[in-house]
């Protein structure tokens, strides 16, 4: 590469880092605060909160990366254009194609990070939040401790606790059972504790009162206890099936024989195609997100009033074709045979910005065709 690709490849680099992290912290924040309120308030402590943003970011990055890319495109030729650096190297005979290689060679480096991204670190992350999520569902002991709530473990069931002690002792229990649609039985207590038992989980209740209501004879009977006994371990599911999900599996897992891969993971073979060919179409995106912010820029020439009207139309083009992508995806998964469709919002894009680069280097051609046929 010549010295000022370099130049203007470094400076790509360097903006598009700044970008993607602050796009990265924004969305991050917004994220991070639901995410703080549904872990913390079911019990887990902040390590599973850090863990679970860290398991997240990997799919949040796939989402800023053609931002941070086209920002990244737009902020270096509207700063080099104002510094008139972009006059000097046209002036010195670099074209619009010319000046295009170090802008497709920074759309590649983003496109390899992304397949990085896209093939592997996200897949992965996504199984292992699966499994973490999976753990946290059937920890009956984190549903439980949370004091001052009225709980549901599950849809028939009601638990209550006033205050959990320093030595783990519940006072003031309330459990509501309504499983069996026969009878509804409530148990109140002054104390309760939570007893591993082997692979299940009993709450062992002290000093409290059993209220059984038979719904056949509308009867109510009440019984005192010193103790009781209460195996939960059916409140919350212990199932430790293996699940396969498509968007868990690196890319490589998926070069198999997708009629029995959508058996086992009942799910459409539209929906492991989009899966599938999403992953490299993602990658090209940013390449054409990278080329769109240079070509429309570019194509708008020198200003004194600033490029932001073109830098408003690239943005629009961006938007439109991100939009697109949308709709096309869901057209895959619903019909696997129009595959191709996923690598259309790229292919128009790419011929956008030939058309723009083309136009640039080739200024005032319609006029000039006008000006021939009026001679004829």
């Amino acid at each position: 590469m010549a010295k000022f690709d370099r130049y203007m490849l470094s400076q790509f680099l360097i903006l598009f880092s700044f970008f993607a992290l602050i796009l990265v912290a924004i969305f991050w924040i917004n994220r991070a605060v639901i995410l703080f309120d549904r872990l913390i308030g079911d019990g887990q402590t902040a390590l599973v909160f850090l863990e679970f943003t860290v398991l997240g970011l990997p799919k949040l990055i796939t989402t800023v990366f053609p931002i941070a890319a086209f920002a990244g495109s737009v902020y270096v030729i509207n700063r080099m254009t104002s510094e008139s650096e972009m006059t000097v190297l046209q002036a010195t005979g670099s074209g619009p194609w010319r000046l295009a290689r170090p802008v497709l060679v920074y759309g590649i480096c983003v496109a390899v990070m992304m397949s990085v991204l896209t093939h592997f670190l996200v897949p992965m992350a996504k199984a292992q939040l699966s499994q973490r999520e999976a753990e946290i569902s059937q920890n009956v002991s984190a549903r439980l401790l949370t004091e001052g709530e009225f709980l549901h473990p599950s849809s028939k069931v009601t638990f209550y606790t006033r205050l959990i002690g320093t030595d783990g002792v519940l006072r003031d229990v309330f459990l509501s059972d309504r499983r069996n649609p026969e009878e509804g039985i409530i148990y109140s207590a002054s104390e309760a504790y939570l007893v591993r038992n082997g692979e299940g989980t009993t709450l062992i209740m002290v000093d409290g009162l059993a209220q059984r209501l038979t719904s056949e004879t509308n009867q109510l009977s009440t019984a005192k206890f010193r103790d009781f006994s209460f195996d939960i371990s059916a409140l919350v599911s212990n199932s430790t099936e293996e699940y396969t999900s498509v968007d868990s599996m690196v890319t490589p897992a998926l070069f198999t024989d997708w009629t029995a891969l959508g058996d086992k993971a009942d799910i459409s073979q539209g929906v492991i195609t989009e899966e599938f060919h999403a992953r490299f179409a993602a990658p090209l995106f940013c390449i054409v997100a990278a080329m769109i912010g240079y070509a429309t820029l570019i194509l708008g020439g020198f200003s004194r009033f600033g490029v932001w009207r073109e830098i408003v139309i690239a943005f629009g083009l961006l938007i439109a074709i991100d939009g697109l992508r949308s709709t096309l995806e869901g057209m895959v998964r619903s019909d696997a045979s129009r595959w191709p469709l996923i690598y259309l919002p790229s292919l128009i894009g790419l011929i956008l910005v030939l058309a723009m680069i083309w136009q640039t280097a080739h200024p005032g051609w319609l006029r000039r065709m006008r000006r021939a046929k009026v001679a004829v």
